[in-house]
């Protein structure tokens, strides 16, 4: 097949953004072929001089991390003091398709450049806007930083090991950030795609509480309501988890019992195995966790990793910056690249598409390189974008896609699709239902125990249901029929999977010509590791994830969730260029999304340091690059629980917002120390800083810490409970939650999307997440069977209404 030009190559986009979400939400656009102009003040954007080591970036010169991200970016001046070039950046926008925005930067002060007066001087444009709360809403010009946004999302509260009196610890790497750009990628594709058809521009006002929420914790406010309890209730360390070997860490799960039982029989202890009470392997494993260790101890992280590769049991060696371009499975993959302008090492595309090429990165642009070239276009205002200007009520209104996927990864690609107008089609079995409907604790002898998952809830409100045993000849064959009606194909089987039935991509593309087919792999369609187990945990550690999170004194501790979700953005994202792609051509793509790479892109910070600048990042507790003092203090009180056991998150990021803080506090002597006035003498008297101020709010509740100190606009927040996420003002103001009701299990909150479109709906259409098969008859009589064929298949266990096992 040939190679057909880059999806976006006719759009031009406008980054009035600062940080790594809006930086890493351009890459994206700039990867996919989009012309994206970065504007600067006439300072330079602070990434340009940013180094997460502290390595000093000589003066004319771009930091790595700036490099990676600006690649193939130009660069334009903008001071917004000055009226004409004002007058020359509203030029460039009468041309642009898009702007993304963020506060972060001088610009974003200007009366010019709210997101409001853009679209109403702009009415073709698609704004991006990326704030920590959202654009409306009681918390909307609220202090934070990713680290704070950590604690309210309740992302926090449930990592760490030991004594009561040690923190908790937040996810290293500022993922936030990263994870925030991936989905303002995808608002901003998805707005595009709508405005393709509407003729009509919108903000997109996304929030980064809220993607924290998407991305750090798993459905907690509708696990509580559904089944009264919450989702956890304590601090949780997987044994074995990450452990030493003999030559470095792996880390080993067990997701299931099944996986338990066999490593008991990998460790030489089949004694240990008790099938009686299969559902209490957390306890067992930590009760026998230094016989496991001591076994650990004595391999390699190979011999490990092999020896439980063959039990299948979900292993990967734990990754940092300085060993994850070294891993045989990456090397063979080609998932690093160089960098074009200073020859470092940095992770490739996060997919990869067998129509098109994605675009290879170009040099980052010196600062206002191209201002000249920019000013001299003269503006084709009068040109309107292209579209019917007929209202559509939804961005993915009329489009099929076919759901096999499974767990968190997939469903959540598949959900945003279903929440904003496709019809979704989630694909089970009576004997293999997606693993979410047995994640609630629900006894198997209650009736319909499979319909009362929170998590299979929250994760398929607005899909069907289709049941299919696709290892029958008759299953298959259904299922070639559905393909042929199915505009989208996304599925995250292990490769073998459908390989095995003859549905890879050159068979399917057979049966739809111009089908998008999804592949989700954990770790790719090729490499040594293709066919390893593949959770959340296991591509965290293989990536990077969890070597920047935990107590420096401790082994890294898996953030156990952001792999997951992370992993589906990326997805929709490869899939709304593949989108684009056909909008433009009528060709269908293979898009390759493995969670493995999209890991790796945002984790990237790590291996840039070090093949930059020799600089290995390593965790630091709840310490960071970017604030100081930052870190999580034990307040007065205790916790629902009755726990002593509440910690306050605060993170100073200016010199100004420490002395709002040693205001706050009451002025004592120790913060008037000259020293501590600016952030290289505030980290360097970081313990005596912690001493203090955790003094001070030991001996306060957490509410009133955050009273006073958000008041003074320092950069604050309790450590949140998840289940509690309900209750913020800011996530009732905004309509976060929506009430579902259920058949089966009544009426509970559920998440929808982190981001509000401006042109409607002002509510999103929520309806209840399927029961197993309700759309059986339905569906299947749309491809033209009779109500005796799909008697037959019922009666021959091809599909079904209620689990077979």
């Amino acid at each position: 097949m040939s190679i057909s030009p880059t999806p976006l190559g006719d759009l031009l986009i406008v980054d009035l953004s600062g940080g790594i979400a809006g930086a890493y939400c351009t890459k994206t656009l700039a990867d996919g072929g989009a012309e994206v102009v970065k504007v600067e003040a006439p300072e330079g954007d602070s990434l340009r001089t940013w180094s997460a080591s502290g390595t000093p970036v000589a003066p004319g010169h771009n930091s790595a991390l700036f490099d990676h991200l600006a690649a193939s970016k130009k660069s334009i001046v903008v001071d917004p003091q000055n009226s004409e070039d004002i007058t020359a950046l509203g030029r460039l926008l009468d041309d642009a398709d898009a702007v993304v925005w963020s506060r972060d930067t001088p610009l974003a002060a200007h009366p010019d450049l709210q997101p409001s007066t853009l679209i109403d001087a702009h009415p073709h444009l698609v704004v991006t806007a990326i704030t920590p709360f959202g654009l409306e809403g009681p918390w909307s010009d609220r202090a934070a930083t990713e680290f704070t946004l950590q604690a309210w999302s309740g992302g926090i509260v449930g990592l760490g090991r030991g004594a009561p009196d040690r923190a908790p610890v937040h996810i290293g790497g500022r993922i936030g950030e990263w994870f925030a750009g991936a989905y303002a990628a995808a608002g901003t594709l998805t707005a595009l795609r709508r405005r393709a058809r509407s003729g009509r521009g919108e903000v997109i006002d996304l929030s980064m509480l809220e993607t924290q929420i998407q991305g750090l914790t798993y459905h907690p406010v509708t696990f509580l309501e559904l089944r009264d309890r919450p989702f956890r209730s304590e601090r949780s360390i997987f044994v074995p988890g990450v452990a030493q070997a003999s030559d470095g860490m792996v880390a080993i799960g067990c997701a299931t019992a099944q996986q338990w039982f066999d490593l008991c029989a990998l460790v030489g202890h089949p004694e240990w195995i008790d099938t009686e009470a299969p559902l209490a392997i957390t306890t067992r494993a930590a009760e026998l966790a230094p016989q496991i260790y001591e076994w650990i101890r004595a391999r390699t992280v190979d011999e490990v990793s092999e020896a439980a590769t063959d039990f299948r049991i979900p292993n990967a060696p734990v990754g940092n910056g300085a060993n994850l371009t070294e891993m045989a499975h990456h090397a063979a993959r080609g998932s690093f690249v160089k960098n074009p302008a200073a020859g470092f090492t940095q992770p490739g595309h996060p997919y990869r598409m067998s129509a098109f090429e994605l675009t290879r990165p170009e040099p980052a642009p010196a600062l206002g390189e191209h201002t000249s070239e920019y000013r001299a276009r003269a503006s084709s205002a009068e040109a309107d974008p292209s579209g019917s200007n007929t209202p559509v009520a939804l961005p993915f209104e009329g489009m099929r896609v076919l759901d096999m996927t499974a767990f968190w990864a997939g469903p959540s690609c598949t959900h945003v699709l279903a929440m904003l107008g496709a019809e979704v089609i989630h694909l089970e079995s009576t004997s293999r239902p997606d693993g979410t409907r047995m994640i609630a604790g629900v006894p198997m002898t209650e009736e319909l125990w499979w319909e009362k998952s929170p998590i299979f809830s929250g994760l398929n409100t607005n899909k069907k249901s289709l049941t299919l045993n696709i290892q029958t000849e008759k299953g298959q064959e259904v299922l070639r029929e559905l393909v042929k009606t199915c505009d989208v194909l996304v599925e995250n089987y292990t490769p073998r999977v459908l390989d095995q039935i003859g549905m890879d991509y050159e068979t399917v593309s057979t049966l739809r010509p111009d089908i998008i087919m999804v592949r989700m792999p954990g770790f790719g369609l090729d490499g040594p590791w293709r066919d390893k187990a593949a959770f959340a945990y296991v591509i965290e550690d293989a990536s990077g994830l969890t070597w920047l999170t935990g107590h420096p004194d401790q082994n890294p501790v898996e953030p156990y969730s952001i792999g997951d979700p992370n992993a589906g953005v990326h997805a929709l994202n490869g899939l709304l260029l593949a989108l684009a792609h056909r909008d433009r051509t009528g060709e269908g793509t293979l898009v390759e999304a493995s969670m493995v790479d999209a890991a790796l892109n945002v984790a990237a910070e790590q291996v840039v340091e070090y093949s930059a600048y020799g600089s290995l990042l390593e965790r630091d507790g709840n310490r960071g690059p970017t604030a100081a003092p930052q870190n999580l203090y034990q307040t007065a009180g205790v916790d629902e629980f009755g726990r002593d056991d509440c910690w306050v998150a605060i993170a100073v990021e200016t010199d100004d917002q420490w002395l709002a803080l040693r205001d706050a506090i009451g002025s004592p002597d120790w913060a008037s120390d000259p020293e501590l006035a600016t952030a290289d003498g505030r980290r360097r008297h970081h313990d005596l800083i912690d001493t203090h101020l955790g003094g001070w709010c030991r001996s306060l509740e957490a509410d009133e810490i955050v009273d006073r100190l958000w008041s003074a606009d320092v950069p604050v927040a309790p450590v949140m409970q998840p289940h509690r996420q309900k209750d913020l003002a800011q996530l009732q103001s905004r309509g976060f939650f929506a009430a579902v009701d259920h058949s089966v299990n009544g009426s509970a909150s559920h998440s929808t999307l982190p981001l509000r479109f401006s042109a409607g709906p002002a509510e999103l259409p929520t309806r209840a997440a399927p029961l197993l098969g309700e759309h059986n008859t339905e569906i299947l009589t749309g491809l033209g069977l009779s109500d005796d064929d799909i008697a037959q298949l019922e009666a021959d266990n091809v599909i079904g209404r209620k689990l077979a096992f």
